[in-house]
């Protein structure tokens, strides 16, 4: 599996995939190399406004304005996304079309480029070398192209169901729970 495919692309747990932290996950890659693969769950709103937070960001803030669960990782670590219209990689790392990984540490009126909203992640999902291709080899994950609106959609219950829908076939009429099938 070649790393560069998969940054900026969609992990979507399996239905099968039980492990808490990532049942009905939905998970932006960010980077994957040889030494493993970083990524943050889009479906994972918190009960923490973004405001509280982080003050200076909330006039960016997406609907629901909510400090997101990025993983079981680090969660005392921000990891911040935002839309911007720049098409490549530049003053900020493009992830996915109109995405990009802002720096936090820069005011956002001081921001290297254009920003229309922000949405901030509470830790990240991490893989060490293989581990991920090994749980996507085992039916765990299904990869699959990311869309701008998935990062900052104001549904994140709903992700999940949308993401597979829009993939046809059979992912169009898998059931959350494999079970009830």
């Amino acid at each position: 599996m070649d790393h560069s495919e998969l940054r900026g692309r969609l992990l979507v747990a399996a239905p099968s995939l039980t492990d808490p932290n990532f049942r009905l996950a939905v998970v932006l890659l960010l980077d994957h190399t040889d030494e493993g693969a970083v990524g943050v769950l889009l479906n994972r709103p918190s009960d923490m406004p973004l405001a509280s937070a982080l003050p200076q960001w909330e006039p960016l803030a997406t609907a629901p304005d909510a400090v997101f669960l990025g993983g079981p990782v680090q969660r005392d670590a921000i990891v911040a996304l935002g839309r911007t219209p720049i098409a490549s990689d530049g003053p900020l790392q493009r992830i996915l079309a109109g995405t990009a990984v802002v720096d936090l540490q820069i005011d956002p009126d001081q921001q290297p480029a254009e920003l229309q909203s922000v949405r901030l992640f509470a830790g990240y999902a991490g893989w060490g070398a293989g581990q991920l291709e090994a749980e996507i080899e085992a039916g765990g994950w299904f990869v699959v192209e990311a869309e701008a609106a998935d990062v900052f959609t104001d549904e994140p219950a709903q992700l999940w169901d949308r993401v597979l829908a829009r993939q046809g076939g059979i992912f169009r009429t898998l059931p959350p729970d494999p079970t009830l099938n």
